[in-house]
């Protein structure tokens, strides 16, 4: 049987597509040589991409639909983060010729079945071969006027917290915590998405608000380390900071507190814990160790 050409396997994505949910602002989608979006007045738009790269995101003995899931569930764990409400998303994917398209059409399934459980039009993309899998989605989302999540408004004494456990199996199924972020408008001080590391990714919000913190109390997965609740990244939970005295929502933890002084820097248990979170281009720490024998 002869493999799918590429308009036969696009115009099957634009069909599928159809049966996902369609904002109205969404004008044209799959079929011409760029999406239509009308954005709706008094909202900001958001908008992020991502990569999901063969042996450095994720394994081929993976389902194709898992990683259609993760692939999609990764950018909008980044609008989760800023309290958005996801729109549509463009992918661009690109596999190698021998797995056909009856692989692409289930990867696709797999994603479609997110964007239609988060309310995201697939508006887009494109399709390629290579001799790796990879993918590339990305994510409009929208917020009301103003109300945006960021990670630099954090003050000293400001409540930190997360929002499950840490340190769970890399290729376990991703569920971006978007209810929970548009929970957050208006609430929290600063917000980020752990995908690097909960070390490296406080860090970051640190940074960004000029303060310090001092944690403990970390929620870890079970069976998992200590070292990889803090270092291992791949767990796409909210790390947000509330002021104090606030109310936090329910199936959060308490981490700590944001404090004055050398920004960035983060205590746990009182000793100087260092920013090992991944870094696709640091030597520090590495995920692709934590890949190769995953936790049961």
């Amino acid at each position: 049987m002869s493999q799918p050409d590429e308009l036969a396997i696009v115009e099957k994505l634009r069909r599928l597509s159809e049966s996902a949910p369609q904002h109205r602002a969404l004008k044209l989608g799959i079929g011409d040589d760029c999406a239509i979006y009308q954005p709706q007045p008094g909202e900001d738009l958001l908008f992020t991409t991502d990569q999901m790269i063969e042996d450095v995101h994720f394994r081929r003995w993976q389902s194709a639909p898992s990683l259609g899931h993760r692939a999609l569930a990764r950018s909008l764990s980044d609008i989760a983060a800023m309290g958005g409400e996801p729109r549509f998303c463009l992918v661009a994917l690109a596999a190698p010729a021998e797995l056909g398209g009856k692989w692409i059409m289930a990867f696709y399934r797999g994603l479609i079945a997110l964007a239609k459980k988060s309310g995201t039009d697939l508006a887009g993309g494109d399709l390629a071969h290579d001799s790796k899998i990879r993918c590339d989605v990305m994510v409009c989302g929208a917020a009301p006027r103003g109300t945006a999540l960021r990670r630099d408004g954090a003050h000293a004494g400001d409540a930190i917290f997360v929002s499950g456990k840490l340190g769970k199996p890399w290729d376990r199924k991703i569920e971006p915590r978007l209810h929970l972020g548009q929970q957050l408008r208006g609430r929290a001080t600063s917000c980020i998405d752990l995908s690097d590391g909960l070390s490296l990714d406080l860090h970051r919000v640190c940074l960004a608000s000029g303060t310090a913190a001092e944690i403990g109390n970390i929620p870890v997965f079970r069976g998992a380390t200590l070292e990889r609740a803090l270092h291992g990244g791949e767990d796409y939970e909210l790390l947000f900071t509330l002021p104090p005295g606030s109310s936090a929502p329910a199936g959060t933890t308490r981490i700590g507190t944001m404090v004055r002084g050398r920004p960035g820097a983060v205590e746990l248990d009182g000793k100087l814990l260092p920013p090992r979170g991944y870094d696709h281009f640091g030597a520090r720490f590495s995920k692709r160790t934590l890949r190769r024998a995953p936790l049961q």
